[in-house]
């Protein structure tokens, strides 16, 4: 999800997070929790720097609710009233996205953001999930190297793709043993629940991206009395949990690459791609065999074919994608960068997947919750090395653009088994989802899963809508519409809508607004969906 109005907020909340001491196995502490249901937060201005009316205040949940007596967790939550007492409806909570993004700061976004009708509603309340920032942090002590995943299957390297997630989930149990278990969307839907007891609020409304249109839906179907309002933005899809939501990212960028080379083709005067979709296409595919040959020096960068694959979000935004390979092009052949291209961008974009944060202890935070959630939420990976090698082998034939990445070994072939089963989606949820049709980290096919899944619920469809996040973050959007409609009277649409997106300006087409961050594809903070 596309955060970039949010951009200094979330850059402070990272500062902060930065600061706070990460959590060890020993660390957790052993307050009694049997209260924590009765307690009060202690508001207090979150800083200085920031407006009075952003409150902070951090609550104990229990580690384990399962014994809700023993070891807590400190959970970060912060607050902005509603200025209209007399059209006050409810709290709303926030999330962002992640597994692994924090969304403490999301109350002064939405203050600016969200339109008047809307905003006077509501209190508006946002928090570190557990592990997260200020939200008790774990951490496995990953260098940058270790954190990225994003690693290409070829026989000859197969073993070290096995060793390094085996790496991977030995330091997380090493380092965060005992609480790593706990740190998952069913936990953290339980801590939603505590914020709404705590506030004193017979229901909760939401507004959760990407990942956290999951997070809304295991909610809704573990509290179904307790839910109002729900907006499910950018959604996963609860039956691809978790392998699965990686691997529609191969499956759902070749029809997005096949729409790039059409698009490009009919530009082919002013990208010189190629006259052809096919033309487009062996262009792109000669660069990474090139690269496969010879890395291609790209601004002192040296790539190889499988870094290239690794800009696949992109070509969900034709404009953007074009600018890349026309650069990538002429890097190539030795000539200097179009005219009007941003060198510092282009290589941001190739390397996009190549880590979530520096070598200093802690930056793995945000990966180290990802890991968490995706391999302790369900029990469905494979355990055996050699079924991930079958199927990045298949998925690189079938899916070439990044169907190896997606199906290759990952850490969770190694975790230790879920406390608990994924969540079932069989209670009716009266929730409105909303959907680009072009989204490079919640595909249109991921969003339509989720729709089934919740029976009860409308979908609202942007037709040529481009970005992942929708509501608010695009706010030329034909889905705003319904998705204030909702928020302000609670009346779900009498059934699905499907609007269709105005065309971007021309002049945005080379590297417009609408292209994806460097830091893809975590939407406020080093997550992945």
């Amino acid at each position: 999800m596309r955060l970039t109005r949010s951009a200094p907020l979330l850059a402070a909340a990272g500062l902060m997070a930065a600061t706070v001491p990460l959590l060890t196995a020993t660390q957790v502490s052993a307050a009694p929790a049997a209260d924590h249901l009765r307690q009060k937060p202690a508001w207090q201005r979150c800083s200085p720097e920031q407006p009075a009316s952003y409150e902070c205040a951090t609550l104990k949940v229990p580690l384990d609710y399962r014994r809700p007596d023993g070891p807590t967790l400190d959970l970060a939550i912060s607050r902005m009233k509603s200025e209209n007492p007399a059209k006050r409806h409810g709290v709303m909570l926030l999330n962002p996205g992640g597994p692994g993004g924090g969304g403490l700061d999301l109350p002064l976004l939405m203050n600016e953001s969200l339109p008047k009708d809307v905003r006077e509603q509501y209190d508006l309340i946002g928090f570190d999930p557990r592990g997260v920032g200020r939200s008790s942090p774990i951490t496995c002590g990953l260098n940058a190297t270790e954190q990225n995943f994003e690693r290409p299957y070829r026989p000859e390297t197969y073993a070290s793709d096995v060793a390094w997630a085996q790496t991977v989930a030995d330091k997380c149990r090493e380092k965060a043993g005992a609480v790593l278990p706990y740190i998952t969307t069913r936990n953290t839907a339980r801590d939603m629940d505590t914020v709404r007891a705590v506030l004193g609020e017979r229901k909760l409304s939401y507004l959760g991206y990407s990942y956290g249109t999951y997070l809304g839906a295991v909610y809704a179907q573990m509290f179904p009395e307790r839910t109002d309002r729900f907006v499910l933005d950018s959604a996963v899809d609860p039956k691809r949990v978790w392998r699965g939501m990686i691997q529609v990212w191969a499956e759902e960028g070749e029809p997005a690459f096949a729409r790039w080379t059409q698009w490009a083709a009919e530009r082919s005067a002013e990208y010189g791609l190629g006259d052809s979709p096919k033309a487009v296409s062996d262009t792109f595919w000669g660069l990474v065999a090139r690269a496969d040959r010879e890395p291609i020096d790209f601004e002192g960068v040296k790539l190889t074919g499988d870094d290239i694959r690794t800009a696949r979000p992109y070509f969900f935004y034709p404009a953007q994608a074009s600018g890349l390979v026309t650069a990538l092009k002429a890097a190539a052949e030795g000539k200097p960068l179009p005219a009007g291209a941003d060198a510092a961008e282009l290589k941001k974009m190739l390397r996009g997947g190549s880590g979530a944060g520096g070598e200093e202890p802690g930056s793995d935070n945000g990966t180290a919750v990802f890991w968490a959630v995706l391999c302790g939420d369900t029990g469905t990976w494979p355990r055996y090395a050699e079924q991930y090698e079958r199927d990045a082998a298949r998925d690189k034939a079938k899916y070439p653009l990044y169907g190896d990445f997606a199906s290759n070994i990952k850490p969770c072939a190694f975790w230790q088994r879920p406390v608990e089963a994924a969540t079932p989606m069989r209670t009716r949820a009266n929730v409105l989802t909303v959907q680009n049709e072009w989204d490079s980290q919640t595909p249109l096919s991921s969003g339509q899963g989720l729709h089934r899944a919740l029976k009860g619920s409308r979908m609202v469809l942007a037709a040529g809508g481009e970005g992942h996040g929708v509501y608010v973050f695009d706010p030329g959007s034909c889905a705003n519409a319904t998705v204030d409609a909702y928020l302000t009277t609670g009346v779900l649409p009498d059934k699905d809508v499907t609007c269709r997106n105005p065309q971007p300006p021309a002049a945005t087409e080379r590297g417009g607004s609408a292209a994806p961050s460097g830091r893809l594809p975590f939407p406020g903070g080093p997550g992945r969906f």
